[in-house]
This record gives structure tokens, sequence and C-alpha cells, in this order.
């Protein structure tokens, strides 16, 4: 599937300031970038570096007082593996590659020692595999509000749990500690969304189950195979799409995307699996 996507961001800057930006699609096999621009005004010498493992994308440019945008449009070529849930089973802990243990450890946001013990008493008896990752999202939709405003961005997974409230950030940060908690690696992940209505960046999650990374979205506001990834990280605080230091003043935002190869609407097939990631040889695998 192909899409066209971007966004465009706006600041007033009041005192020097030093943007670190992740807006654009990660450097993926699955994704095929026909073209893309991204444009500064002013148009400020830059500072590039795309994650070896990941393959994020960030951009580092310094700005000086006054008005400052950045406009970022790309035309991509989306590939997903399909599944049949049912045949998705869990890797044990002792099987897991050993480059993945920071999904599998409590981080900033995703505070998995702490609802160890909630995740063990509601999920842990359930069949282990793909549909128990689908339980928990199934869960945090019914019990968690999507609720603007409810949190910000101190908000902690536990604390979500507690306001049973939050927005696409904290259910992609509580899915993600159920899962640890249950010795299920989980990841962040920031993305374009296609059918997210309104238009935003979208936060969901990827647990490790049978040597490949599965999507998970607990809002079940976008369609799994319309996900574009922009960034993954151990949570939100890793892949924020704009992380300024300095004193400035956000003026305006704007998310777009949209199909561009004019097919039909095929979008997530609710009985599927969904991936976009290849799977890959790990460090210290047999």
């Amino acid at each position: 599937m192909r899409f066209k996507l971007g966004c465009s961001l706006a600041y007033e800057v009041k005192a020097p300031t030093t943007f670190i930006f992740n807006v654009e699609v990660a450097k993926l096999q699955s994704l095929d970038i026909a073209r893309e621009s991204l444009t500064l005004a002013p148009d400020l010498a830059r500072r590039v570096y795309v994650t070896p493992d990941l393959k994020n994308r960030y951009l580092g440019v310094n700005v000086q007082p006054g008005p400052f945008s950045l406009e970022y449009n790309a035309e991509v070529d989306l590939a997903v593996v399909r599944a049949d849930p049912a045949t998705i089973a869990e890797t044990p802990v002792s099987e897991l590659p050993l480059d993945i243990l920071p999904f599998l450890l409590p981080s900033r946001f995703v505070s998995s020692d702490r609802l160890a013990a909630f995740a063990q008493a509601e999920f842990g008896g359930l069949p282990k595999g793909h549909q128990r990752v689908n339980a928990i999202c199934n869960w945090i939709h019914d019990n968690i509000a999507y609720r603007r405003g409810s949190s910000d961005g101190e908000t902690t997974a536990d604390e979500s749990l507690l306001m049973r409230a939050g927005v696409c950030r904290d259910f992609a940060h509580l899915g993600a500690a159920f899962c640890r908690g249950l010795g299920i690696p989980a990841r962040f992940v920031s993305c374009y969304a296609y059918g997210l209505v309104p238009s935003d960046f979208h936060a969901v999650f990827e647990a490790y189950l049978d040597g490949r990374w599965w999507l998970f979205d607990a809002t079940r506001q976008a369609h799994l195979d319309g996900l574009v990834r922009i960034g993954i990280g151990r949570d939100a605080a890793e892949i924020a799409f704009s992380t300024p230091y300095g004193e400035m003043q956000p003026t305006g935002m704007e998310i777009r995307i949209d199909r561009a190869d004019g097919g039909p609407e095929p979008m997530e097939r609710t009985v599927d699996a969904i991936s976009t990631e290849e799977p890959a040889p790990h460090a210290g695998a047999a």
C-alpha cells in the first residue's frame, strides 16, 4: 500500500533553542520511501543520526529567536505480514535473544515492575501467545477511558491504570507494561496512522512473539496495516516527535496521511495478526 504523509510544525522561539526532531519515517525494509522532503524555515544547518539497530531518524537543529517551522512530506510503500493469531506463541524468557533485554525491563514510563502482580492476576491464566496480548488490548480498551487532557508528558503506566483514563501514549505504555510484567518483551512505537480521526502522531506498541515483533493498538482507533512507523523506543521519552532545549512556544501543528495508490480500502482484518518488520538474526542467537 502506498501512502502520502507528513507533518507541519511551527514555533515562536524566544531564546536560542536546540530542537531534536523524530518525524521522518523509519529506515525499514518494509518501508520503501518513493520520495520525501524536509524543509526548515529559516533553512539552518542540520545534524542527522539514524540509530543502527532500530532505524530511528533524528534531526538536530539550533534555532535563534524568531519564527521557526518544519515541514516534512513523504510518499512510501508499506509492506505488511499477516498471520493467524492462533499460530503465534510466546517465546520463553530462557530463549529470548539477549539484545532485546531492554524491552523486557521497566523504563521511565513503562512501570512494569509495579504492574507485574496486577498483570499476573488479570492475564496470567490466559493461553499464552498473540491472543493473550490481544486480550490485554481488549481489557485496556474496555477499562481505560480515552480522554484528551487526562494525562501529560510525565504520566506513567501505573498512574494511567489508577486514573483509568489516558490517550494513545498512555494506552501504549500500559499495554507494554502488562506485557513486560508477564515476561513478554514490548516496545513503544510512534507512527503516522491511516484511519485515525483527527489525524495526529499516534502511539502503539509491539510485542515480541515467535521471533517477530507484532503490532498492537489498544485504542482501536487506527488500522494496524496502515501504521507507518516513525520511531521505536522503550517508551515515549526516547522518540518524542520534538524535544526542545530552550525557550519556545509551539504555534501550529498538522499531521497528515492519505492513500496514494487509489487502491481499495484494505485495511486491517481484525482476525489477522499484523507485523511490519522482518525477523532478523539477533545478537547472541544460536
